[in-house]
This record gives C-alpha cells, structure tokens and sequence, in this order.
C-alpha cells in the first residue's frame, strides 16, 4: 500500500473538486476526521497495518461529496473502489474501507471497532469545545441545502441530534461524553429562552 501517495492524491482532488458550498463537509473536516482516527487509533492500541487502513477511509469518507448530497457515502466508496487499487490496496482492504466509510451514514451503524473508531471521529467535535463553532458551519451549509431554516430549528435539530447520538470506544465515552452532555444542556436552555 502506497500509504503517503493516495494521501497526496485524495488530498489534491478533494481540495480542487469539493463544492465551495460545503462550509462544514470541507477538506478541513475530512483532516478533523484524520486527525481524530489517528488520536483514537492510538488511545484504541490499534496496530500499524489497521491504522493506516482506517487513516485511508478517513481520507475517503467525505470524498462523495465531489458528487452528490445525498447518499455521499456510496458515492466514496465508489471513488475508493476505483482509485485505492493503483496505489496497491487490494480487494479486501478495499472491503474493510468501505466498511468503515458507510459506518459514518447516520444513524452510524458500526459492526467492529475499527468501524467504532472512525464513527467516533467522525462526529468527535460533538464533545469538543469547539462544538459551537463548528455547528455554525453545519447550520450555514445545512441552511445553503434547504435543510434548516432559522436558528431555532438549528437549535432544536441539535438537541435531536445530540440525545440520539453515543459514542462507541471506550476512548470517546472518557474524552468527549461529559463535554458533548455540558453541550446539550446549554441547547436546551438556549430552547427555553427563545
């Protein structure tokens, strides 16, 4: 596996062919994700073969976006399935990155912890503090989509989102649960003021 090429490549065409209008599913989220995995990985004890394969679905996870909306994470595993094998995936490798990118659909549905591990970076600002912040970059994109209309059904779209939502690893739960529960509590009381 040519690791640091396909990193160099993915980089390059999701940096030239993302759409301007994805303020929060931008290259700086796909790094957010890389940089997660990668801390989570290690937090995990996950090995160097393992790691860079779940560092490579990072990498694709969001790249769907290139195409389309809806349905983005079919459409990565599509770009993974067509470009990984010039750079020496194989078939099954293949398999087990696809595997990890559809784990980040919502609801997140992850059946190993390789699959856990990229869920949780995936959405591992939800127990951050720069949770409010990035939520302003979902809410603008998600506003540019149709998808939310003003602040209060942002506000009440995340409170949803945030008692649905768990974290998988062990890692997650002790670094971002506490944070990630602070945060839904200030919604909340946001919600009642309004």
């Amino acid at each position: 596996m040519d690791f640091e090429g396909v990193k160099a490549f993915i980089s390059t065409k999701l940096k030239d062919e993302l759409p301007d209008y994805l303020t929060y599913h931008g290259l700086h989220h796909i790094e957010d994700v890389y940089n997660a995995a990668d801390q989570l990985a290690d937090m995990e004890g996950i090995g160097e073969y393992d790691k860079t394969l779940l560092l490579t679905a990072a990498l694709f996870h969001d790249s769907g976006f290139i195409n389309c909306y809806k349905g983005h994470e079919l459409r990565s595993c599509e770009i993974a399935k067509q470009y990984l094998p010039d750079y020496g995936y194989s078939e099954n490798e293949i398999v087990r990155i696809c595997g990890m990118i559809m784990a980040t659909r919502i609801p997140q549905t992850p059946h190993n912890l390789l699959e856990e591990i990229i869920a949780d970076a995936d959405l591992d600002y939800l127990g951050r503090s720069d949770f409010f912040d990035i939520g302003k970059e979902l809410f603008t994109e998600l506003k540019h989509m149709g998808i939310i209309d003003s602040v209060a059904d942002w506000n009440i779209f995340q409170i949803n989102f945030l008692e649905k939502h768990r974290y998988f690893t062990d890692s997650s739960k002790k670094i971002r649960k506490e944070t990630k529960k602070q945060h839904l509590h200030q919604l909340q009381s946001l919600l009642q003021q309004q």
